[in-house]
């Protein structure tokens, strides 16, 4: 590389010290809640996008003509301007910012001396097993709240579930037929409540696999003290890993995929008031569900709809950002990227629906970009992300320039807006993007969303819904080899690639100037996202669903003492003591908080202490899912821990990695 070259690149990494600096200063000074001061840093943002957008479309594509290099120099470019636009949304969107927890607070009891809202509970149900279905209800039955009534609305009509509702004192429901899926199943509920001399005020929904916290209804209907408001969101916490925190052995330092969305996306919208349903763990007024008639079904992500459909009628969904139910989050690959499909394919459908929003209907501005922007973030984030793997290889084995770029320029123009505008999103949320892993979780589901993207644009109806299985055996070693092996194609292609383009100078890896670095270092990048996409295909095995948040002192009574020890983790059939060692096959009796005596049993030595198998009776037990599962607090982890992360994989890459976390 030329003296003058190395120069202006060492000059081009100057423009980088202002953001670098920014980055160690911020931090001290940044009020996340701000509107203003997130504003002025997404505007920053913006500006340095743009400058970046000029640059490409200037300096760095093909000239116009009938090439090969001109076709696939401007598709990418095409890509990436459009991905590029749904980022400016998603930046607008994030310039407010709205916490209503003071308001619920304020507000609660509002109705004061009249009869306390009547909320009738639905867990709506397919093919999920008693164990997950066991949590939801029990968890149910000890809401706070007391004029309740919990329905479970079961589409798979099992007899055995009938039985279990009647021993547990709950009401059941099912219909004779599937039509409409989860919209069909609650629409049928809804018109049986609507029989009723007096209809509930309010009805709640769960899925089957989510269990609410104690204060779930009490939280959520302190905001329906505005009459206008007609539902009220809560976000969706795990208390399971997702399939990448797992498969990647990072489930204790790196967030669920979904928590940048519910914890700062949701709350940002609300500041637009374009919150919008997530089906699960939302609670909505009874006579607005009536008045708009019942749940949409042109799409198979009803519940976005039916914010639409609220909005249409005049009412008004709000977002509560607290940690009011727990569920269970898809725990194979192969269910995780068919749900985001689902998920995919169901605002394409919203998007060409009677509410879409190029129609004639009673929506708002706002309301129209709302589902624009989540057209955008399906219809160009995943397709780009292919592309940036796919594209490089038209230029190591076809001698293709698909950026033509000067390495200092590159610095200069994409260095500095990428690195600002990871750094302000980190800052608003408390490190969860981490651009590597954010990739991996993105291509992971790529090909499928890509294909759900443009199919429910072009042909939105005769769609049949997918549902997420949840539960099962996981305790062996799956590996997705269908997936594994579109990854490892990918990784074989871009590895050949690169070292014929090194080794062979008739590969033209010479011949393209300054973009070779370019290219080089998209290779060498992409190299690592494919290797972790690989190895987060093979699923290891699950053995805890349930691990307590925090150590805590507990009494253990065997061989005749009763000692104090430290409990490090709690599952329904499991715990796990630090302090003292016992030998394997002692029996004693474990004393836990809200859950009392336990008869367990020594199943294992560990480092540190012994691994206890309980053996609790039904009231225990019951006492157990409820401490687990239905305490007032944030399970999983909501913010990366960056070191602790980077040794974490470190060690599912090592030999010694086993059966993970």
């Amino acid at each position: 590389m030329p003296p003058l070259y190395l120069s202006e690149a060492g000059s081009s990494v100057l423009h980088l010290l202002p953001v670098l600096g920014a980055a160690l200063i911020l931090p001290g000074l940044v009020n996340p809640r701000s509107g203003v001061q997130r504003t002025a840093l997404f505007v920053i943002a913006m500006a340095l996008s743009l400058r970046y957008l000029w640059w490409r479309a200037t300096e760095t594509i093909a000239p116009l003509g009938l090439t090969v290099d001109w076709a696939a120099s401007w598709s990418l470019f095409a890509m990436e301007f459009l991905a590029m636009i749904g980022s400016f949304s998603a930046f607008i969107i994030m310039m407010r910012y709205r916490d209503r927890g003071e308001e619920a607070t304020r507000n609660a009891g509002w109705w004061g001396s009249r009869a306390e809202p009547h909320v009738v509970l639905m867990i709506a149900t397919y093919n999920e097993e008693l164990e997950v279905l066991e949590r939801t209800i029990i968890g149910a039955k000890a809401l706070r709240h007391k004029s309740k009534e919990i329905l479970v609305l079961d589409d798979g009509r099992r007899d055995w579930l009938q039985d279990f509702c009647a021993a547990q004192g709950v009401g059941y429901m099912r219909r004779p037929d599937n039509l409409d899926a989860k919209a069909g199943n609650i629409n049928h509920a809804l018109a049986r409540l609507s029989e009723r001399t007096v209809p509930p005020d309010f009805v709640a929904v769960l899925d089957a696999d989510f269990v609410p916290h104690r204060g779930f209804i009490s939280r959520s209907l302190a905001l329906f003290h505005d009459p206008s408001v007609g539902l009220v969101q809560t976000p969706q916490h795990f208390f399971n890993a997702d399939p990448i925190q797992h498969n990647l052995g990072i489930s204790e330092t790196y967030p669920d995929e979904q928590r940048f969305f519910f914890d700062h996306m949701q709350p940002s919208r609300d500041g637009w008031g374009i919150a919008f349903c997530c089906g699960t763990s939302s609670v909505i007024r009874f006579s607005a569900l009536k008045d708009i008639g019942g749940f949409p079904r042109e799409s198979v992500t009803e519940d976005f709809m039916l914010t639409l459909a609220l909005q249409n009628g005049g009412w008004r969904t709000v977002y509560l950002n607290e940690a009011l139910t727990e569920g269970l989050a898809p725990e194979g690959l192969k269910e995780y990227v068919t749900q985001r499909a689902r998920w995919c394919l169901g605002l394409m459908q919203i998007a060409r629906s009677s509410l879409g929003p190029l129609r004639r209907n009673g929506l708002r501005l706002r309301d129209r970009w709302s589902v624009l922007d989540s057209v955008f973030y399906w219809l160009t984030t995943f397709p780009f992300r292919l592309a940036a793997v796919i594209y490089p290889l038209l230029y190591w084995f076809f001698n293709i320039t698909v950026v033509d770029a000067r390495l200092p320029d590159v610095i200069s123009y994409f260095g500095t807006y990428y690195l600002w505008t990871l750094l302000v999103l980190n800052l608003l949320s408390r490190g969860t993007v981490v651009p590597l892993l954010n990739d991996v979780s993105q291509l992971i589901g790529a090909w499928p969303i890509t294909r759900a993207a443009v199919t429910g644009l072009l042909w939105p109806n005769g769609h049949p819904f997918s549902v997420t299985a949840k539960g099962g055996d996981r305790s062996k070693v799956v590996v997705q080899w269908r997936m594994m092996r579109f990854f490892g194609s990918l990784l074989a292609l871009t590895l050949i690639g690169l070292v014929l383009g090194l080794v062979f100078d008739r590969f033209a890896f010479n011949d393209a100037g300054d973009g070779k670095w370019v290219i080089l270092f998209w290779t060498i990048y992409n190299l690592f996202v494919l290797i972790i996409c690989s190895v987060a295909c093979v699923e290891l095995p699950r053995r805890e669903r349930h691990v307590a948040d925090r150590p805590e002192r507990v009494s253990f009574a065997a061989a005749g003492k009763d000692r104090p020890v430290w409990l490090a983790s709690l599952t329904m059939d499991s715990a796990r003591l630090r302090g003292h060692r016992y030998e394997i096959g002692t029996e004693g009796v474990v004393t836990l908080d809200e859950v009392g005596p336990v008869r367990a049993e020594v199943k294992s030595q560990t480092e540190d202490g012994v691994r206890l198998a309980l053996r609790p009776d039904l009231d225990q037990r019951e006492a157990l899912m409820l401490r687990l599962h239905a305490t007032d607090n944030t399970p999983g982890i909501v913010a990366v821990r960056l070191s602790e992360m980077v040794s974490d994989i470190a060690r599912r890459f090592s030999f010694h990695s086993g059966s993970g976390h």
